[in-house]
């Protein structure tokens, strides 16, 4: 896995949060956070937030899905820090590698081969939105028990198109409400949105949720390289 630490945006949207006054870090420290402190805050408390919030969200606990009745269709809020990358679906593949007995490279048509699972979820945004959408897609699980992972594995990476990368736990990558998307309220993923592959759950943030993915490494160690926020200062495990 070559995760590459990428140039900034001048205003990011951490430091956007900081500036309106909502920061939960800012909120935590008040006045007395030097970024060395609140990087030294964040180091020292992670690993105590991930097991409390393994605790509280029950990775594997179904959430409740919505009616048709309640999708909202425009409220979906597009956000990309790189704009929209131009994909060729007849080349596109999606690579799945790392500790896994089976590599892959599939094909869109191979992936949409594969059962299809739809539902009707939240999708909270870090920004203070939401938006109601179905989505339809294949479950992560089970494309992911194809490459027959080690038993070690305990974290997942995602590499999307526009350079955006992504972790997870492994326990919230095979929760049974987290799809690998290629639908959008019953009609094809628009590019967008993240076509032709993006991320979505009900138990993540959105900032978790990549678009355009074109790799998945499984992997029993996180590297320094955690999540594109995320190494700007926002919260790993980021449950809902």
């Amino acid at each position: 896995m070559n995760l590459i630490r990428l140039n900034r945006p001048q205003l990011t949207r951490r430091g956007f949060l900081k500036i309106s006054g909502i920061s939960s870090m800012s909120f935590l420290l008040g006045g007395c956070g030097t970024p060395t402190f609140e990087d030294l805050i964040g180091t020292l408390s992670e690993p105590l937030n991930q097991k409390v919030e393994k605790l509280i969200f029950q990775p594997q606990k179904p959430i409740p899905e919505f009616a048709p009745s309640a999708i909202q269709p425009e409220a979906l809020i597009v956000n990309s820090f790189r704009g929209t990358p131009i994909i060729d679906i007849e080349k596109y593949r999606l690579i799945i590698d790392g500790e896994v007995e089976q590599p892959l490279s599939l094909s869109m048509a191979e992936i949409q081969s594969l059962p299809l699972t739809s539902m009707i979820i939240r999708h909270v945004c870090v920004e203070g939105w939401a938006a109601i959408v179905q989505w339809g897609g294949i479950r992560l699980r089970e494309i992911i028990a194809l490459s027959r992972p080690k038993s070690n594995v305990r974290y997942a990476y995602f590499k999307s198109a526009d350079g955006y990368y992504e972790s997870w736990d492994i326990a919230s990558v095979v929760h049974p409400q987290t799809l690998l998307a290629y639908e959008k309220n019953g009609q094809p993923l628009p590019v967008e949105n993240g076509a032709p592959l993006r991320l979505a759950s009900p138990i993540k943030l959105g900032y978790k949720q990549s678009k355009w993915v074109t790799q998945i490494t499984l992997t029993s160690h996180l590297t320094n390289f955690r999540g594109y926020w995320e190494d700007l200062g926002y919260e790993w495990f980021a449950g809902i």
